[in-house]
């Protein structure tokens, strides 16, 4: 069973829906405390929405700071699948654990409403299960959402297939080239705007969030599956 860390800061408050969408996938889903120096042994970490410390300074200014986020440094290092939700999104970016930043909205609103983005990719711990070219409907809930960056970082994220998901139809928060959700070089490191663990069933407005964390939980059965073989043709050659 994949081994999820929900990672808590004072001001998160979409850490029990991410823990109870993980689990519902089928996972061991936990919370780590961000005064915690580790992260108790875990598979995947996620870090979810919210205002960590009342997005003082900007979002995701402070918490970058936390004890935990040497152990999240770490864990995405060694190529552990690490996920940011809004507020993770923008702890991810503050912390250079994803370039480019999230600004101020456009129009200098707080949105909330449901909002169409595209599968870009689908080679990520958090993708698998979805299709290229796929449109889903999620929630936002923002006020600094927009995600810029300098030109040569945009071709570079361009260029290698980095952006994960983008918006369809609209822009609602004005992101530079319609960018909902990026990641890393490694793909295993990985910020999206919208809330999936908010998509989870037809009760909560629809499912179309649910395949994320089916995906978690398939990509590191996967990865257990690879151990397995690996260790057992070693021990065939012996």
């Amino acid at each position: 069973m994949t081994r999820v860390a929900v990672v808590v800061f004072p001001g998160s408050n979409c850490d029990a829906d991410t823990r109870d969408a993980a689990r519902a996938a089928g996972c061991d889903a936990y919370f780590v405390w961000h005064r915690d120096t580790g992260l108790a042994g875990a598979d995947v970490v996620v870090l979810p929405g919210g205002f960590s410390y009342g997005d003082y300074l900007r979002a995701g200014a402070i918490a970058r700071f936390s004890p935990v986020m040497a152990a999240v440094a770490a864990h995405a290092r060694a190529g552990g699948a690490v996920l940011g939700i809004c507020n993770g999104f923008q702890i991810l970016c503050e912390a250079g654990l994803l370039p480019g930043a999230l600004v101020r909205n456009l129009e200098l609103r707080f949105l909330s409403r449901p909002v169409r983005v595209r599968v870009e990719r689908t080679d990520t711990p958090f993708t698998t299960r979805y299709a290229a070219g796929e449109i889903l409907e999620l929630p936002v809930a923002h006020g600094d959402g927009r995600f810029v960056a300098d030109s040569r970082t945009l071709a570079e994220i361009e260029a290698e297939g980095r952006v994960v998901w983008r918006y369809v139809d609209e822009n609602p928060n004005g992101s530079t080239r319609a960018i909902a959700g990026i990641c890393n070089a490694g793909r295993n490191v990985v910020g999206i705007m919208p809330h999936p663990e908010r998509r989870v069933a037809a009760d909560c407005g629809g499912n179309d969030g649910a395949r994320l964390f089916l995906s978690m939980e398939a990509h590191h059965a996967m990865e257990r599956l690879d151990g397995v073989r690996a260790a057992d043709g070693g021990q065939r050659g012996l």
